[in-house]
């Protein structure tokens, strides 16, 4: 496998795994004048393999469901055992149980495939400011203790009665967000522009996708929360379960 070359100065290194061609090639001729470098993969093992270079420093991934020999939810469960790069899974079909299950395996963000380039852009660029800051431009350092959930921001933990919670970079910067504002309400759009850094539209539901698969890692039901609570039209809460 021949290494990808090294880009110059302040360019960023993206790996695409996607089997069309075409768009490949689109989405790197349009990055390409914005400061990215794009490799592309067309297959799934092939890609897997591309993305646990740790010679490549890749610095993002953008990676399609539907793949040949693996698919991109066995690739990102691959990349995840060695490597927190940001990743961008691109879903055909727009399905809510592929955004979940990607989320889930440790996805930062989902885009199908319906994408404007420049919804594109955004959303890379938002995911990979979040994946460059430190933790304590991330959050006050102060442990937040909301009944059993602790929220660590400096070392980005969160806790479930003592039990760490495995949490994609998007869950957790959204538990962070809840946590600070406990027994208040957050809107949906200030919950978007705090976790993402940019204005959403407002019938942008992604934050809904991130908020089901934050609850079943907290063991919550959407029906009787414990923990998150839907105010409807509002926005969502975090309490302790403790608290009437």
């Amino acid at each position: 496998m021949n290494a990808a070359p090294e880009p110059p100065a302040g360019r960023i290194r993206l790996l695409m795994i996607d089997d069309d061609r075409k768009l490949c090639r689109l989405v790197g001729d349009y990055l390409g004048p914005l400061g990215f470098d794009v490799t592309a993969e067309h297959d799934g093992a092939a890609g897997a393999e591309r993305a646990a270079d740790p010679e490549a420093k890749w610095q993002g991934v953008i990676l399609d469901v539907m793949l040949p020999s693996l698919d991109g939810f066995e690739v990102l469960r691959r990349i995840r055992r060695t490597s927190e790069v940001p990743v961008l899974m691109l879903t055909a079909r727009g399905d809510e149980t592929d955004r979940i299950v990607g989320l889930e395996v440790g996805a930062d963000d989902y885009l199908p495939k319906t994408f404007s380039t420049r919804e594109l852009l955004a959303r890379l660029r938002a995911v990979l400011r979040r994946a460059s800051r430190t933790p304590a431009e991330a959050a006050p350092a102060a442990e937040i203790v909301v009944g059993p959930v602790r929220v660590q921001p400096e070392a980005r933990l969160a806790l479930l009665n003592e039990q760490p919670l495995t949490l994609t970079p998007v869950e957790f910067d959204l538990l962070l967000a809840l946590a600070k504002a406990r027994g208040r309400v957050r809107t949906r759009e200030a919950l978007l522009d705090e976790i993402r850094d940019r204005h959403y539209e407002v019938f942008d539901r992604s934050i809904d996708v991130h908020i089901s698969a934050l609850r079943k890692k907290l063991g919550d039901d959407a029906r009787q929360p414990r923990f998150i609570r839907t105010l409807r039209s509002a926005g969502y809460m975090l309490t302790d379960p403790a608290t009437p």
